[in-house]
């Protein structure tokens, strides 16, 4: 069923109300908030740097093989992939950590294609999403039946495929063997992946008595192998060189007396003279396997078979070189599977067909391991509830933006099984589980299913987001208590994302206190110039900064998670401190975690963002399809999300960006080149009443000046607020917003001497490959409102960029490669104002200097105020000619205001 995409949206992200799909119900908010978001589609990009970073990421969203995406949910299920190629790094089974979190860039990327439809409404972006969707229908079908064989071309007829990541297996009969001395092992293989110890053959009951073929050992070439005692006591057979992938080898061992001969492509190519061990003394074996392993740790086959045959002796040379030109046919078992799999039973190594609902790139067992987990290994289990949230998202995305109705039902179904798996589990347990480090990551998982509740209804949903509540976590932090120190970041942020909604849902307050009183310990308390936070993904102390600036700074997911809870917090609480942040690390990390080229195949993200002396970024980290390329990818196409929001009265505009945004009767549009333009207008379509409320920067110290129709508003701008203005508007009004940037240094809350450059809203960065601390000198030029940019010499023609000392600074937003500088050492050596040289030394007491302290009152209205302050400041610092020269020199000194 489709839904009108309008409505849905409204229903979604702006009305205070939900509206079931099936049923038309409202479902009311026990504690909304008081500002609401715009739909993506309400509001669009007009040119500027935000859109030209958008459109290289559509670029790339246009141009990607959906197919490649759902390729691992199509192996997991024992689906055709139709030759795909999945895109690999941790979305593949080669990934870190044996690619357990596969399945997390499908979602982030279907994400992606919603957002960029929802902004733009091009069709192809709905259709990949419908091409995914469609695709995670058939894979969950898949999940909830028997195993189907794959029937593809084989050596002589039809072979039987098992795709790797299928986790498939033929089951022979008990007593396959038939308690035969000796025997002939034959098949033709085609590998298709090089995973050692896959097994072609595997007769025994577990790791001590057992006999396999398999087509690579741990030298790469085949092995039989065959014991009572295990491992160590196996009596084996080894070949000399590789089978080649992709490419049909027949195989064969016979085993017969104390011989036993490896046979490839028809030659002999080993043998075992002195085997004392043969298949009758194993016994009756439980397991008679083809393509599994007794080891549960080997992989799975992967590849083609054909023409699998067990005779009960040792066929001779010329026969198993007979078998190259035609089939045999084996007295104790023979497979062909012209005509299906005879007595054999095709089976998943994971067991029974999985739950009602479930749905993953992954078998379930992920999830039962982590249920009794006591400690973290992300290479047996890594978040897989993370990973649901990422496709649980994804698909309410789709939903919201296209109206596909199985969306939301593949939402609904990962939903109620989630719920039915949790509720059984006592707090014990659940408390374990999200407590652990990595493997009991959830990510926004409480977020989506909580909207999932507002949508349908559903209070199992309701029920269900509490039980991720992690109550060490949200105790302490409702209770303003610091235990952030030695936490993983990006596992952390999102929960309190969860918890705000949770708190709309619910109306308990401990939810949006313990959310807020987190934020206050990220920012600014462990937060970097760019806006971004962590160290090597973690937390450090409180006020750690410069001591923390390595390589492995500013994990981008964190920037992504924090702009969310921001946006999420000012709906609750106008405070401006939520949309100044929001617009740090926007204009700096978020655009500059975007590098400035096209790719079609990479989303080219930065993962961690170094802030080290020298750092370069990276924006093709570690082996690719992380979880900051899947946030990034959603980044770059929502940066619109918080330009405005809405109340019933009102219209907040919270960022200044070109766009257009249409609300109620009325559309605004903003016409802007900021951050290159220190200015903005507002021009109003359509008449109505209504408070426009502008957010005035808290970085804004030079004044800001607010005009409508040309003439100024009579109201007070005062940086680090709200300006409102109630009015009759009518279609023509214009209100023009000037915002002077000033240079400022900020100091490292740990060490002062460590700076960085804001320049307005921009975090200037030098470019420089010399990996020691550069030291600059900024006050000899400050003027009267303390903008240091004086000091500074502007690049012809390159905005934003200047000289300091023959060093370049540029905008970190520029996704360039260049090694940089974000933090510098400031050195004030001299008393200098104005570019006037007193003489005297800049003295340091309790660790703050002469001109620190002169300088920290600023801005002054008049040179009397500012010469007034250096005559009290000088009286604790100097005393006879020095003082004399210092408050002489302030006298005399040509400031700018």
């Amino acid at each position: 069923m489709m839904i009108d995409r309008r409505s849905l949206l409204k229903v979604a992200v702006v009305a205070p109300l939900a509206t079931t799909a099936t049923t038309g119900q409202a479902f009311a908010e026990s504690a909304p908030p008081a500002l609401r978001p715009f739909a993506l589609r309400d509001v669009t990009l007009s040119g500027g740097v935000f859109a030209d970073k958008r459109a290289l990421m559509l670029a790339y969203a246009r141009g990607y093989d959906v197919n490649r995406l759902v390729q691992v949910f199509r192996a997991n299920a024992g689906l055709p992939t139709g030759g795909a190629v999945a895109p690999g790094g941790w979305e593949g089974l080669d990934g870190e950590a044996n690619g357990n979190l596969r399945g997390h860039y499908t979602g982030h990327f279907l994400s992606m294609l919603a957002q960029a439809y929802g902004s733009t409404g091009e069709p192809v972006f709905a259709e990949k999403i419908s091409t995914i969707v469609g695709a995670l229908v058939e894979c969950r079908a898949a999940l909830r039946r028997d195993p189907v064989p794959l029937s593809v071309p084989g050596r002589f007829g039809t072979g039987l495929e098992f795709i790797r990541g299928s986790y498939q297996y033929l089951d022979l009969p008990p007593n396959v063997l038939g308690g035969s001395a000796a025997v002939t092992l034959s098949a033709w293989v085609k590998p298709t992946h090089a995973s050692t110890w896959a097994r072609i053959f595997d007769f025994g009951n577990d790791t001590t008595r057992y006999m396999y073929l398999t087509a690579r050992n741990n030298n790469g070439v085949p092995r039989f192998a065959i014991t009572t005692n295990g491992g160590g006591s196996e009596q084996a057979i080894n070949g000399t060189a590789s089978l080649p992938l992709g490419e049909w080898s027949h195989i064969a061992v016979t085993v017969e007396g104390t011989t036993g001969v490896l046979y490839v492509n028809g030659s002999q190519v080993a043998v075992n003279t002195a085997m004392s061990l043969n298949p009758a003394v194993l016994g009756q074996v439980r397991n008679n396997w083809v393509g599994r392993s007794n080891y549960a740790a080997d992989p799975a086959f992967a590849g083609v078979l054909d023409d699998v045959n067990i005779w009960s002796r040792a066929l001779t040379a010329s026969e198993i070189a007979g078998l190259r030109n035609s089939p045999g046919k084996g007295d104790l078992a023979s497979y062909s599977f012209d005509s299906g799999l005879s007595d054999a039973t095709l089976r998943r190594t994971w067991g029974s067909p999985s739950h009602p609902g479930f749905l993953a790139a992954y078998p379930e067992t992920q999830f039962i391991t982590l249920e009794t987990m006591t400690r973290s290994d992300y290479t047996v289990v890594w978040a897989p509830y993370y990973t649901a949230h990422k496709i649980l998202k994804g698909l309410l995305d789709a939903y919201l933006n296209t109206g596909d109705a199985r969306a939301l039902d593949l939402s609904t179904g990962m939903a109620d099984w989630m719920y039915a798996r949790l509720r059984k589990l006592s707090a014990e347990v659940l408390q374990r589980m999200w407590g652990l480090f990595s493997s009991g990551e959830f990510g926004g998982l409480v977020e989506a299913i909580t909207d999932l509740h507002q949508i349908t209804g559903n209070a199992d949903y309701l029920a269900l987001a509490k039980l991720f509540d992690l109550n060490s976590l949200i105790d302490a932090c409702a209770a303003n208590r610091d235990v952030l120190e030695g936490l993983h970041a990006n596992q952390h942020i999102p929960i309190f994302t969860g918890l705000v909604r949770l708190h709309e849902s619910t109306g308990e307050q401990r939810y949006l206190t313990a959310a807020k009183n987190f934020w206050d310990m990220v920012v600014p308390h462990r937060m970097y110039s760019i806006g971004g936070t962590s160290e090597r993904e973690f937390w450090r102390a409180r006020g750690a900064v410069a001591s923390t600036l390595t390589d492995v700074n500013a994990e981008t997911c964190c920037a992504h998670n924090m702009l969310k809870l921001s946006r999420s917090l000012f709906a609750h609480d106008q405070n401006p401190k939520y949309m100044d942040y929001f617009e740090r690390a926007l204009v700096n990390q978020i655009l500059g975690s975007k590098q400035d080229q096209a790719d079609p195949e990479l989303p080219l993200v930065t993962y961690f963002i170094g802030l080290a002396p020298g750092s370069v970024r990276d924006y093709t980290p570690k082996q690719g399809t992380t979880c900051c390329e899947g946030t990034g990818m959603e980044s770059a196409t929502k940066y619109q999300d918080t330009v405005y929001f809405q109340h019933p009265e009102g219209l907040y505009v919270n960022l200044y960006m070109p766009s257009t945004v249409r609300w109620q009767n009325v559309t605004v549009t903003q016409t802007t080149a900021y951050p290159f333009e220190q200015a903005s207008e507002l021009r109003i379509s359509g008449n109505a009443t209504f408070d426009l409320h502008l957010r005035i920067p808290g970085w804004a110290r030079k004044g800001v000046t607010v005009t409508i129709n040309g003439s100024h508003h009579v109201g007070k701008p005062t940086p680090g607020s709200y300006l409102t203005i109630s009015r009759a508007w009518r279609s023509g009004d214009t209100v023009r917003v000037e915002m002077p940037f000033t240079l400022r240094a900020e100091q490292a809350l740990d060490r002062p001497d460590v700076q960085s450059l804001m320049y307005g809203p921009v975090h200037l960065v030098a470019r420089d490959s010399r990996t020691a601390m550069l030291e600059f000198s900024l006050y000899r030029n400050a003027t009267l409102s303390g903008d240091l940019v004086r000091s500074l010499t502007p690049v012809a023609g390159k905005p934003l960029h200047y000289t300091l000392d023959g060093v370049e600074l540029a905008p970190f937003f520029e996704g360039t490669a260049d090694p940089f500088h974000s933090y510098f050492r400031r050195v004030e050596p001299r008393v200098v104002f104005g570019g006037l040289d007193a003489g005297v030394a800049n003295v340091v007491r309790d660790g703050t200097s002469f001109l620190d302290t002169v300088w920290s009152a600023a801005p002054f209205p008049t040179k009397t105020d500012f010469v007034t302050r250096v005559d009290r400041v000088a009286d604790r610092f100097y005393a006879g000619e020095d003082r004399t020269r210092v408050t002489r020199t302030a006298r005399h000194a040509p400031l700018w205001p």
